[in-house]
């Protein structure tokens, strides 16, 4: 059991960070946004672009259900077992652990530039509109639609928990590759010292 304001304002908080980060990663230049780590994997335009695509799915849809809620507020949200599963293996762990992604959620091969950046802190203050928005309806009563299957429904509480954890997984993927030495400025990025999600 969790308490609903405690939750929200828990959210909200990490969602502004997120926009302060992906702001922070328009001041680099585009040889660094495209660059891959060594140890291969998604460059920092497709960490993001990847959150954008999750995001055209769930910020829909969550509107949608928030916007056609027939429920009154409650004073706590009770995570459901699958969301409440989903929630915590998705949050940033300090060894990232590998999750595999659907082709149409994957970035590789696509040509990006820093419009993947605009886009994606439209979506986040976008997500800030609906966290006030969900303090009006219950949480554990209202359900959404996931991504990966028509017919499993989460619990908002637990989708909102998903969807931003799932946000910080990946800025912090982002934060990792970039070099200190990229700038003069060593305290130009806020780096989180936080557990880590693909």
């Amino acid at each position: 059991m969790l308490y609903v304001d405690k939750l929200l304002s828990e959210l909200t908080d990490l969602t502004q960070q997120h926009i302060e980060e992906i702001r922070s990663f328009k001041q680099l230049p585009q040889d660094v946004l495209n660059r891959k780590p060594d140890a291969g994997g998604w460059n920092i335009l497709e960490c993001v672009e990847h959150l954008n695509r999750y995001g055209d799915f769930y910020i829909p849809e969550i509107e949608f259900r928030l916007y056609n809620a027939n429920s009154r507020p409650s004073a706590v949200f009770k995570p459901g077992v699958l969301g409440n599963y989903f929630a915590k293996s998705i949050l940033p762990k300090e060894r990232l652990n590998k999750m595999k992604t659907f082709k149409s959620m994957d970035p590789v091969e696509t040509s990006l530039d820093c419009s993947v950046l605009d886009r994606s802190i439209h979506q986040q203050e976008q997500l800030l509109q609906l966290l006030e928005a969900s303090r009006k309806v219950d949480l554990t009563q209202v359900k959404t639609s996931i991504s990966i299957s028509k017919w499993i429904k989460l619990r908002l509480g637990d989708t909102l928990r998903v969807v931003i954890y799932h946000n910080q997984r990946h800025i912090a993927q982002a934060l990792k590759m970039i070099p200190s030495n990229d700038f003069g400025a060593k305290g130009l990025f806020t780096f989180r010292k936080t557990d880590y999600y693909p």
